[in-house]
């Protein structure tokens, strides 16, 4: 995991500062020759590259993730603190919202192939991933909002602010989990112990339970971890598009401002949540599969 945070890091400040031009350029453009020198000394803008990245990557061991460069005064690390939440909300709810309702009409298309509801789900799922999520939200808001003032579709303030962007946001990913769970299930529909257990009198609902679903959502739990972290991007736009206070925003602002510090704090941090949900998914194998061990213990 460490060494995975840290080619990342190494990687993204090289393309950095791989630009030309720095964030300073345009700010400092006005300034008189000595005081521009000091403001690139103490921002270490004056050292060359490698120089920079190992004071940095020096400041980062030690939890320090510097300043904002176009908002002096203004901590990467408290920004992060204060925005990451509202994001952490949206993406949170998307992936409950996606990850139940995926599997869940994945679980019935499989048990209902080639039949009307099999067809309807998939043609649900098709939309869902050709959609883009920004459109769906502009959809949401005109038929909300415009037809029907029965939601909030711009702000935060309360729950009922977060529901159409959650919606917005897990319609792509409960179509992605919709196509796994529909093709795992009907993968473990196919197998020996199944006719086993329907042919021992078990009930539907254990048979689906205990001996389908269980089997079968391995492969969604696998891609769980991957799609945290894209929820988390791909709340950007959306973001905007509800003119909600998140992370998003900012990083957006700060790659359009080129404010090295605080694009590094958030890739940073975005590449540690990856890496953590990776971590997390590797884990709930042996929970939802206690056959699968993380030591490589035999039984």
């Amino acid at each position: 995991m460490c060494i995975t945070l840290w080619i990342v890091i190494t990687v993204t400040f090289m393309l950095m500062h791989a630009i030309p031009g720095d964030p300073l350029s345009r700010l400092a453009r006005e300034l008189p020759p000595q005081i521009k020198v000091n403001y690139y000394e103490k921002y270490g803008l004056d050292k060359p590259v490698i120089g920079q990245y190992f004071i940095y990557i020096k400041n980062i061991i030690h939890g320090d993730l510097g300043e904002s460069l176009t908002n002096p005064g203004r901590g990467v690390k408290e920004t992060i603190q204060k925005y990451a939440p509202v994001t952490a909300i949206l993406g949170f709810q998307s992936i409950v919202i996606g990850f139940f309702v995926g599997n869940i009409l994945g679980i019935i298309a499989a048990l209902n192939r080639n039949k009307w509801t099999d067809y309807l789900v998939m043609i649900i799922a098709l939309l869902g991933v050709s959609i883009p999520s920004f459109v769906l939200a502009a959809l949401l808001q005109y038929v909300f909002t415009v037809q029907n003032v029965w939601l909030p579709t711009t702000g935060w303030s309360g729950f009922s602010y977060t529901i159409l962007p959650s919606i917005a946001l897990s319609f792509s990913v409960f179509a992605t989990y919709a196509r796994f769970m529909r093709t795992s299930c009907l993968d473990v529909i196919g197998q020996d112990y199944i006719l086993t257990a329907k042919a021992k009198g078990v009930s539907k609902l254990s048979l689906i339970w205990n001996h389908i679903t269980r089997n079968a959502i391995l492969p969604s739990i696998t891609i769980l971890g991957p799609q945290l972290a894209n929820i988390m991007v791909g709340s950007f736009v959306i973001e905007r598009i509800f003119a909600i206070p998140g992370i998003g925003t900012n990083f957006v602002s700060s790659i359009s401002n080129r404010d090295y510090t605080m694009i590094m704090g958030m890739t940073i941090f975005y590449a540690a949540l990856y890496i953590f949900a990776i971590l997390i998914v590797d884990v709930l194998y042996s929970i939802v599969d206690p056959r699968i061990r993380l030591n490589g213990e035999k039984r």
